[in-house]
């Protein structure tokens, strides 16, 4: 079986692996972005798959758009009999999607039809689900809406953050499609139609989406903080200064002393040693780490040293 494989960040690094050491396939060829400007250097710096597609002496393509003549001329070229797709970051053309004569498989972090689009990691714990996994589905025009062939499930804690559950989605991915592609081998699936009546969306994340309302519950505030991590973060501020926070806890309403109760959402009710705790709408949410402009990212007892915090202020 000829593979044509479509990803670009880490995420898709593993199952590309899958793919290249699946027994009676060949991966014939790679598409990812172009390379982009990274870091402070802006130095132009290949995705994670490229890399991992020329270790393995696989070509590797880089259209800046996929439905574009040139790629799709390759694309025949190539002649592949199915095509699996990782967060490419492109949206392909009927004419692609139509190309092999297996068709074209998608990896997608979540259980479809919740959370389609394109951050479902983060917006899983975001959104406050209790389980999110892994879906495979053979692709179809509308955005990630095509049949489902596969899917592993994941409860999630509460204090699971978007960093480690990309890592655990990750190596999910990579099994879900190591028993896709042993379904598709056997002519074993059963194609299951998405009811779009329960789908979610899981827009592409923008700095401001992590803002933290101190509005919201003390629950809601947490599972935003932890959704983010490790980008954009918890985003607050003091006064002028503009701040990350990180490794949230949750305090319930009947815990906090009387005075905490009533104060405003927002205020800080309480510093010690290795931590400070805001109110919220309900409860109160106490944080461990945090981070300042031009700073790194440190425990609570390591800004303390040099900057104050006081019962009273109040963050916005």
């Amino acid at each position: 079986m000829k593979i044509v494989f479509m990803g670009t960040p880490e995420f898709a690094v593993p199952c590309l692996e899958t793919c290249i050491h699946f027994e009676g396939a060949q991966v014939i060829g790679v598409f990812t972005q172009p390379d982009r400007p990274k870091g402070r250097g802006n130095k132009l710096t290949p995705p994670p798959v490229k890399a991992a597609a020329q270790k393995e002496d696989i070509p590797v393509y880089q259209p800046e758009k996929i439905k574009s003549a040139q790629a799709m001329e390759i694309l025949k070229g190539l002649n592949p009999d199915l095509i699996v797709v990782v967060a490419y970051g492109q949206i392909l053309s009927q004419e692609i999607l139509d190309l092999p004569a297996y068709g074209c498989i998608n990896v997608h972090a979540s259980l479809l039809p919740k959370l389609r689009g394109a951050s479902p990691i983060q917006w899983a714990i975001v959104s406050g689900e209790n389980e999110t996994g892994v879906t495979t589905m053979k692709m179809s025009a509308g955005l990630d809406e095509g049949d489902m062939l596969h899917k592993q499930s994941l409860k999630l804690s509460d204090t699971i953050t978007g960093g480690a559950l990309h890592d655990l989605l990750m190596q999910m991915g990579a099994n879900v499609l190591k028993e896709t592609l042993e379904g598709i081998v056997k002519g074993s699936l059963t194609p299951v139609p998405q009811d779009h009546k329960l789908s979610t969306y899981a827009p592409k994340i923008e700095k401001r989406m992590a803002e933290i309302d101190w509005e919201r519950t003390a629950e809601e505030i947490s599972a935003l903080v932890r959704g983010f991590d490790p980008w954009p973060a918890g985003l607050t501020s003091l006064g002028e200064v503009k701040l990350k926070v990180f490794t949230p806890e949750v305090v319930r309403e009947d815990s906090l002393k009387s005075m905490a109760v009533q104060a405003e959402p927002g205020v800080l009710i309480d510093v010690d040693r290795v931590s400070f705790t805001v109110k919220a709408g309900r409860g109160a949410v106490r944080f461990f780490e945090i981070q300042a402009p031009g700073a790194r990212r440190m425990k609570v007892s390591d800004y303390l040293l040099g900057h104050s915090l006081k019962a009273g202020d109040r963050f916005n």
